[in-house]
């Protein structure tokens, strides 16, 4: 048998042992990994949101923390995570999805009760947005239905933001007086008015911007605001006369985070955007935020509407799954593919 004689050698040789059982110790406290799964208009805001968070936590703590993006439409996202993608928070445009990942056992049952505001730090509702001059009058949810308009709405089976245009066109006829009969009428008109379903709000924007497709869009007012601010003279928004509340829910994914052992940092995330910083970056970007004060100092940004809720016209969000967007359900009856 050979033996090392050489005191010298062990030592060097001890030395990479303890430095390589060393590094995986230091990697991990100091490299967190979380993944936030988003829908698919919440890319700019998350931009912002991540270093500052970053830059918050490492103050605080002296660790760092890498935050990776996923973006898409807000139930095919939800979709994605039921089916593994490994999620540390989800962070929506509606509740139905994070509904969802907790029956699937992902999230807690009782998320909604884990941040402040219901879970949802921000909040939006739908408005149009129509080319310079908007030459085809469009005012309100009535002349989407008319003859001769092209309307984008991305595709309420797999965007958030086309399940509440769908809904803040049906409940404007019922919070004016009208019927059922007649609220689906309206809708079926103003479906029979899209050249196209795509399939998140993004490539809707992309639609009707980019491919100068349609006389309005229909989305988030956060996602009319940052296109004017990009695009400048090209196009107005428009405020219909009542709109639905389009609430931004988040929730930690609690299978995955105890599993990597990030439960704090992925808290503290969430956490971070009730906090004036977190806020006052929702409302740079247009959302309607908690804050009292942010809102009052970013009052220009918003305009004065009038709003109802998904639980106030349709029971919430599980019977307006039910009844509207579930197979064989009032859109798959009144949406006809061309």
């Amino acid at each position: 048998m050979h033996t090392n004689n050489n005191p010298g050698g062990r030592r060097w040789i001890l030395a990479i042992a303890l430095s390589a059982l060393a590094l995986p110790l230091s990697v991990r406290a100091a490299d967190v990994e979380l993944l936030n799964v988003s829908y698919d208009v919440a890319r700019e805001l998350y931009k912002e949101i991540n270093p500052a968070f970053i830059a918050d936590w490492k103050k605080k703590t002296g660790e760092s923390v890498t935050i990776n993006q996923s973006h898409g439409g807000s139930s095919k996202q939800a979709r994605a995570v039921a089916d593994g993608l490994e999620a540390s928070v989800v962070t929506m445009n509606q509740a139905n999805d994070i509904d969802m990942l907790a029956e699937r056992g992902l999230v807690a049952r009782d998320w909604s009760k884990k941040f402040p505001n219901g879970a949802a730090p921000y909040y939006s509702t739908m408005v149009f947005l129509v080319r310079k001059g908007n030459p085809k009058q469009i005012k309100d949810w009535s002349d989407l239905g008319k003859p001769g308009v092209k309307v984008v709405i991305p595709n309420p089976k797999t965007a958030g933001n086309g399940r509440y245009s769908y809904l803040a066109a049906w409940g404007s006829v019922l919070k004016k007086g009208g019927n059922e009969a007649q609220a689906r009428d309206l809708v079926t008109r103003i479906f029979k008015n899209v050249p196209v379903l795509d399939g998140g709000g993004r490539a809707a924007t992309t639609t009707f911007t980019q491919r100068d497709i349609g006389d309005a869009l229909v989305t988030f007012e956060n996602e009319v605001s940052m296109v004017r601010t990009e695009f400048g003279d090209n196009f107005e928004v428009v405020y219909p006369t009542i709109s639905i509340l389009a609430e931004s829910p988040v929730a930690v994914v609690d299978k995955v985070v105890d599993r990597r052992g990030v439960r704090k940092q992925a808290s503290a995330y969430l956490n971070f955007l009730y906090s004036e910083a977190g806020q006052t970056i929702g409302a740079k970007h247009f959302l309607r935020t908690r804050s009292e004060a942010v809102n009052k100092k970013f009052a220009a940004n918003y305009k004065p509407i009038a709003l109802f809720t998904v639980d106030e016209v349709f029971g919430g969000w599980k019977q307006a799954q039910k009844k509207h967007f579930d197979d064989g359900g009032e859109f798959d009856k009144i949406y006809q593919p061309k």
